[in-house]
């Protein structure tokens, strides 16, 4: 369920000097190099000994627990490339950015590398990942996707997908409380959350032992509260143009959630966002709920009834959606199949291909041309996209991996009460005010 290991369930490790992590760098690099020697592992684009070329890719996603359709669409890629020979690892979300870094470091790695936003930030900056700026598939990406997969200008990675996260309704229990209509504003969203707590059904949930609901919530709210009246709030906060006061009425509104006894945020602190969150709603416990939309696929197999909707935040039906840049491809700089991976990058570019990869994900696609399945569950979230009703998560500016952090711990403080709002706005504007 990990779509960016900077925003994920491990969340981020403690910042260390970069004298000490160059040094865990090298030792980690030595191991693997060592270990590469006794294994008698060849360097990056070794034959196959039958004349075909393999390729070797690694992944965060394809795995038992999140399989993707990955192995699906490999399989086509296969038959498409008799000549190429595919090696595809999956390597668990926890492990995967040591396990990379220290292969970058010793100049062995696989020929195409999962990444994300910070990876294209941090591995293009350093000279790892193959520039792809002449790629013909780089025209199609939407032009809002694109400061995400660039470093300084330059093409690091293709986008696999774009993904929601925000509101999940179980329709079954609405039912049972009398709600007959999805609520698409937050009057509507009002009514159906106190006719749920009239009906002894839990309202919402927002399990937020880590912090990473908390912020999804604020974030879902402020997609419509502040970018629709200030679509450009990212760039001018990075320019020293805007202060976090505009988001004062969506802090507003997710802490009304408490004082009108639909959630108790302290009990919901102790609660694992990454396991019993995701089980207790796809077991019925609550109404309503906040994840990624790439867990649609696991309450369906389970036979939940639910809907995924943008957060109605506004006394109109015209909510923002809440959109993530997700997974995406890099080719390794030091690979010697380029040609190879150049044609599996673009494969994941074509829309019948990665259609596959979307659907599994219930997620959207980055390119203009690109089709976004939807489903019943999901219609009115990808309508919303569609229209051009939408936020990215701002990943690559002052969202990145430490931004996240900071924010799941400004809002975890403010659930506590150990601090108002306004206080809350001040410590944003301070901590997350770019170095100048």
């Amino acid at each position: 369920m990990n779509h960016s290991i900077s925003h994920t369930q491990g969340g981020n490790a403690p910042a260390r000097s970069n004298k000490a992590r160059r040094r865990n760098l090298i030792a980690a690099a030595a191991l693997t190099a060592a270990a590469l020697l006794v294994a008698g592992c060849a360097p990056t684009g070794e034959s196959a000994g039958d004349d075909k070329t393999v390729l070797t890719v690694y992944g965060w996603k394809g795995g038992e627990a999140e399989p993707a359709n990955v192995e699906q669409i490999n399989s086509a890629f296969e038959k498409a490339n008799p000549d190429i020979t595919l090696k595809y690892e999956f390597i668990p979300s926890a492990a995967y950015p040591q396990r990379v870094q220290s292969e970058l470091l010793a100049g062995n790695t696989a020929d195409v590398l999962m990444t994300d936003s910070a990876k294209v930030q941090d591995w293009g900056s350093s000279g790892y990942l193959e520039d792809l700026s002449s790629q013909q598939w780089v025209a199609g990406v939407r032009d809002d996707i694109k400061p995400f997969i660039e470093n300084d200008g330059t093409t690091y990675a293709l986008p696999m997908e774009v993904i929601g996260i925000s509101l999940f309704a179980n329709n079954t229990l609405l039912k049972e409380a009398g709600i007959e209509k999805i609520p698409a504003t937050w009057p509507e969203f009002e009514t159906a959350l106190q006719k749920a707590k009239d009906a002894g059904i839990t309202p919402l949930s927002l399990p937020n032992k880590g912090g990473w609901t908390g912020s999804s919530v604020l974030n879902a709210i402020a997609a419509t509260l502040v970018y629709q009246d200030n679509p450009s709030f990212d760039a001018d906060f990075v320019e020293g143009k805007a202060s976090f006061s505009s988001w004062e009425s969506s802090m507003q509104q997710m802490m009304d959630l408490q004082t009108k006894g639909f959630v108790d945020f302290k009990n919901e602190l102790g609660v694992d966002e990454w396991s019993t969150g995701i089980s207790d709603f796809q077991a019925g416990k609550s109404a309503f709920y906040v994840q990624g939309a790439w867990n649609q696929s696991t309450f369906t197999k389970a036979g939940v009834d639910d809907s995924f909707i943008p957060w109605p935040a506004t006394d109109k039906d015209d909510s923002n959606a809440n959109l993530f840049v997700g997974t995406m491809f890099s080719i390794n700089a030091k690979s010697e199949v380029k040609t190879a991976a150049e044609k599996y990058v673009e494969f994941w570019s074509e829309s019948e291909n990665a259609s596959l990869y979307l659907e599994a994900e219930n997620a959207v696609s980055p390119f203009t041309d690109g089709d976004s399945p939807s489903s019943s569950a999901s219609e009115s979230f990808v309508a919303a996209v569609d229209a051009g009703r939408y936020r990215i998560l701002p990943s690559n500016t002052w969202f990145d991996a430490a931004g996240e952090k900071t924010l799941q711990g400004q809002i975890q403080a403010l659930w506590l009460g150990q601090q108002s709002i306004d206080q809350t706005v001040k410590n944003l504007d301070e901590k997350l005010k770019p170095a100048q």
